[in-house]
């Protein structure tokens, strides 16, 4: 049993309710499901972080999970074959799906070790255990409540609600815990979504599991939900005080490459990443997509990796000359080796090469033909100047300066306006020159051709001519084969 939370609540929790008969969608399923099961002998609970959600008053991001108490397997199928056809998922331990309903539904398990010197486990399904057995199974005693949807009893026999609302994350048992070094990582994207705090118990349980153990699919996407919550920094700070960001070496080197006081009077590198990080969740939210979502806020991550193999003292102030492009490699092996997605990987490349240009190409006068240049790269690697700008303002108010407090990023407006006066802010020139005018000159197929294309689209991107014959005049003029004309009737 966990110790008592602090007295004084930071969540003010909402009562729960049973679920009214004319509840529509998931609700009116988990409530026909569970009358159902009752009229049957058994009892449905709703449990896990559906419970939890709707105690803080929000809405589950997840389908809801039910457990079922008093039926065996094959009563409950037969139960659950009026609402649909029944699918079983999983192979350890079954989880059923009926029809299209979007829930899931299981019975409690009991598990036991296989034999000494084993790390396996024999499951088996237990529907009269208790449901405080049952629920001691679960990674943390806020997570490990019950709800009755036809009374709105909550089950609550290892005081979740109480660390809920002091927002203190415990182990529901100390034990179990261990068996999966996956929920070290669930507890920081918990302490980043809901500003949740670990008790010291929890952070030396988490900072005794091997990292290495797990998939680098399951790595990445606890991460990558700890990236998208409204605070990524509190959860990469609990990593940190557990010790496992040795895990997640490109990120720990942060901690140890300190920077100029004058543009970084906040500290070292990592402070300023989380700091970042911090900003760009409001912007990140705003994004329609998930895949942008996780681009920005994985490029905002990797900006500085470079930083820890490029920084140096000169003549007293310390640089970072090159770390763009140094991050730009990092970070591809880091999200390599965590088998992220080629699409994401080569737009977070890009944007962690360029994430200067909003800057210092303000500062020092980049021309129009930078600006269409960049955006071609950028729309190459899936990505844009408009989320570059992005990447660049939270680079910029992750700082401890006086004008990131304020919240302002001067060089970053100007930037803006000068891409969208060009026309390419959110997409590149369209390519004038295409092979059809090519060859409408009497080009041979060929090698010849591509390269006559590219070449047009260097006079575009200087001159911002749109106009295919002009372009071709000029590119046809200048590597001798300029007294070729169009075909007639081109």
């Amino acid at each position: 049993m966990s110790s008592p939370p602090p007295s004084e609540p930071r969540f003010r929790l909402r009562r729960p309710e049973p679920i009214s008969p004319d509840a529509r969608g998931a609700r009116g399923d988990v409530r026909r499901i569970a009358a159902a099961i009752h009229r049957a002998g058994g009892r449905v609970l709703v449990v896990g972080g559906y419970v939890r959600d709707v105690m803080l008053g929000g809405a589950s991001r997840g389908d809801p999970d039910l457990e079922v108490f008093g039926l065996r397997l094959p009563a409950l199928v037969r139960v659950l074959r009026r609402f649909g056809r029944v699918r079983r998922i999983g192979r350890a331990f079954p989880v059923l799906r009926v029809g299209n309903l979007p829930v899931e539904i299981a019975l409690p398990r009991r598990e036991s070790k296989t034999g000494p010197g084993h790390r396996g486990f024999d499951v088996a399904a237990d529907p009269f255990m208790s449901f405080a057995e049952a629920a001691s199974r679960r990674d943390l005693t806020l997570n490990a409540m019950g709800l009755d949807p036809l009374t709105g009893e909550l089950l609550d026999p290892h005081d979740g609600a109480s660390d809920l609302a002091a927002g203190v994350m415990r182990a529901t048992d100390r034990e179990k815990f261990p068996e999966d070094p996956l929920r070290a990582l669930r507890v920081a994207a918990f302490a980043s979504r809901f500003g949740f705090t670990a008790a010291s118990d929890l952070v030396r349980l988490c900072s005794e599991l091997d990292l290495s153990e797990l998939s680098p699919e399951r790595i990445a996407e606890e991460l990558a939900k700890l990236l998208l919550a409204p605070e990524p920094s509190r959860g990469l700070r609990f990593l940190e005080a557990a010790g496992l960001l040795r895990f997640l070496p490109e990120i720990d080197a942060l901690r140890s490459t300190p920077q100029d006081p004058e543009w970084h009077p906040e500290g070292d590198v990592f402070t300023h990443t989380l700091m970042a990080l911090d900003a760009a969740a409001p912007a990140a939210a705003e994004l329609d997509e998930v895949t942008d979502r996780r681009v920005l806020m994985f490029a905002v991550l990797c900006h500085d990796f470079g930083k820890p193999r490029t920084t140096s003292r000169r003549r007293g102030r310390l640089r970072s000359f090159g770390h763009s492009e140094a991050g730009a490699a990092i970070a591809v092996r880091f999200l390599e080796r965590l088998r992220m997605p080629r699409a994401l990987t080569a737009s977070v490349e890009a944007l962690t090469r360029h994430h200067l240009a909003p800057r210092t190409w303000v500062t020092h006068g980049a021309g129009a033909k930078a600006y269409r240049r960049l955006a071609r790269k950028l729309h190459a690697a899936g990505t844009n100047l408009e989320m570059l700008l992005r990447v660049a303002r939270a680079d910029n108010l992750g700082r401890g300066t006086a004008i990131a407090a304020s919240g302002r990023f001067p060089e970053g407006d100007r930037f803006r306006e000068r891409a969208e006066a060009l026309g390419v802010f959110r997409m590149p020139p369209e390519t004038a020159v295409r092979g059809r005018h090519v060859l409408a000159r009497r080009v041979p197929p060929g090698p010849q051709v591509g390269e006559l294309i590219r070449l047009s689209r260097e006079v575009q991107d200087e001159t911002g001519e749109t106009d295919p014959d002009r372009i071709l005049d000029r590119v046809l003029e200048e590597a001798g084969l300029g007294s070729r004309r169009r075909s007639p009737g081109s």
